[in-house]
């Protein structure tokens, strides 16, 4: 048997088969080959239209098709991961209504910021245990504002996987940990959030109905399964948002385990056993794809908008036209630790949480004319990027969250040497390198779903680890002088 993982990302979608008896991937694709448009029609605004992650499924789904040995008859099951956070809108025709807006626009900062205000901060973070900020509810407040007429077309709200999911099956659902996610969820009610519907007005019948994350949420339908080359009423029986899926992906399901995550944006992903938040709302708590009332698994969530997208600028508008990735750390690898005095504060896309909703955007800082190159822009930039995770563990560490071993898989910005040593040396973490990849672990959590797996532990039964790296303690010192002047840096920023 075999299970197709189906990840939808504002960069790509990207598809793998899994075979279900081995865990190997064996075959995988993704589109588009450059990265997907987000349009910004105003600054601090990010769009991207869910008719395109559609477009992009279906070729995929094709190209990893072509390239496996097997038939999409033979597809047992299918799991979906998705983009946390955004706003999907559509009509009784399920016909979409507006773009998408998307896990990093800021223009819903201030709704979030009253609601918490109103509805009070020991309410909010005891029942919802984050501030509603710039999350899904808060985006919808704005639509209901601005776009009135719009709004009164809505017949359900939903995320990017429920939008995919509704494409397959022609069923509108969700879960508890996409609710969770858009800060709509009661964690200590375990039900929707009257306060917050109540504050927004909105009326319950936005919401769609719930689904279990393991388990049956639809059944392909005729024309679809045509359309992908699958067959009609393969089930769908899994979903769960990114980087909660990436843990997954991981085998992160207890109190204690880790996972991050460094692409487009960058995620430190740790697993709670107890209730807890940041009542300064720079982390986020959700649910997780194992959390029930009573047993609570909660997600910790560290997130930094500027990672992935920080470097494919550099590489774009800095380096050497005509450069790749590899080359990239190449170039940057000929700079001495601390890039000679350059820093980079990497927040140039949108609010980020872990600065408590403020937008400072990307800067330089130390640069001088005679020193300075592309190759210092370039460390300076990873480096910089490395530094956010720090900052951002460091009040992880707060909560308790004791932070020793990060599992993550080997792509994106781990790919790079100069990331890897950096982040291992400043944080005095082992990093464990896993062949895995977001599509694969939906595929695995499909399974999970469907019942050919009877456990978490027997469908990451194969994971393979692929390298470690270990803390380099004649570099940890340079990381962490470094760290200093940079976070240095950052602090005169937020206090402009």
């Amino acid at each position: 048997m075999y299970l197709l993982g189906c990840d939808i990302a504002s960069s790509s979608v990207k598809v793998s088969i899994v075979d279900e008896e081995s865990g190997q991937t064996i075959a995988s694709d993704f589109y588009p080959k450059e990265e997907a448009p987000i349009k910004a029609l105003r600054p601090g605004w990010a769009e991207q239209n869910p008719d395109d992650w559609w477009n992009y499924l279906k070729i995929a789904v094709k190209g990893a098709l072509e390239k496996a040995p097997v038939s999409g008859s033979d597809i047992k099951a299918i799991g979906i991961s998705y983009q946390m956070h955004g706003l999907v809108v559509v009509d009784k025709k399920m016909e979409v209504l507006r773009p998408s807006i998307i896990w990093c626009d800021s223009r819903a900062v201030p709704y979030g910021e009253r609601a918490l205000r109103t509805i009070g901060e020991k309410q909010c973070f005891s029942h919802l245990l984050n501030s509603p900020g710039n999350f899904t509810a808060s985006k919808l407040a704005w639509v209901k504002e601005y776009e009135p007429q719009l709004y009164k077309s809505i017949y359900k709200i939903m995320f990017p996987g429920d939008f995919i999911a509704m494409r397959m099956t022609g069923s509108i659902v969700t879960t508890v940990s996409g609710l969770s996610e858009g800060i709509f969820w009661d964690f200590e009610k375990d039900a929707l959030s009257e306060d917050l519907m109540d504050y927004f007005g909105f009326d319950r019948d936005l919401i769609p109905d719930i689904r279990p994350t393991f388990g049956l949420q639809g059944e392909l339908l005729g024309s679809v399964a045509a359309e992908l080359g699958l067959k009609k009423g393969t089930p769908v029986t899994y979903r769960a948002g990114d980087q909660i899926n990436n843990a997954l992906s991981l085998n992160v399901l207890n109190p204690g385990e880790i996972a991050a995550t460094a692409g487009t944006s960058g995620v430190v992903y740790g697993v709670n056993g107890k209730v807890s938040f940041d009542t300064s709302s720079r982390v986020n708590t959700f649910a997780h794809v194992n959390h029930s009332l009573n047993n609570p698994h909660l997600g910790v969530l560290l997130c930094i908008n500027g990672v992935g997208i920080l470097n494919s600028w550099i590489k774009r508008n800095v380096a050497p036209e005509g450069i790749n990735y590899d080359e990239l750390n190449e170039l940057a690898a000929t700079v001495p630790i601390g890039s000679e005095g350059l820093s980079v504060l990497p927040f140039g896309n949108g609010a980020e949480r872990m600065l408590q909703n403020k937008q400072i955007h990307c800067s330089m800082h130390g640069l001088n004319f005679n020193i300075h190159n592309k190759a210092h822009i370039a460390r300076a930039a990873q480096e910089g990027i490395v530094f956010s995770f720090k900052y951002g563990m460091d009040i992880m560490n707060e909560m308790g969250i004791e932070i020793e071993i990060i599992r993550a898989g080997n792509t994106n910005m781990f790919l790079s040497p100069i990331f890897r040593d950096a982040l291992a040396g400043v944080t005095g973490t082992v990093i464990e390198l896993y062949d895995t990849n977001g599509a694969a672990g939906a595929a695995k959590g499909a399974g999970i779903g469907a019942g050919i797996y009877k456990s978490a532990e027997e469908a990451f039964a194969s994971l393979k680890k692929i390298d470690v790296i270990e803390p380099d303690g004649l570099k940890a010192d340079k990381y962490c002088g470094a760290f200093d002047i940079w976070k240095d840096r950052l602090n005169k920023e937020l206090t402009v």
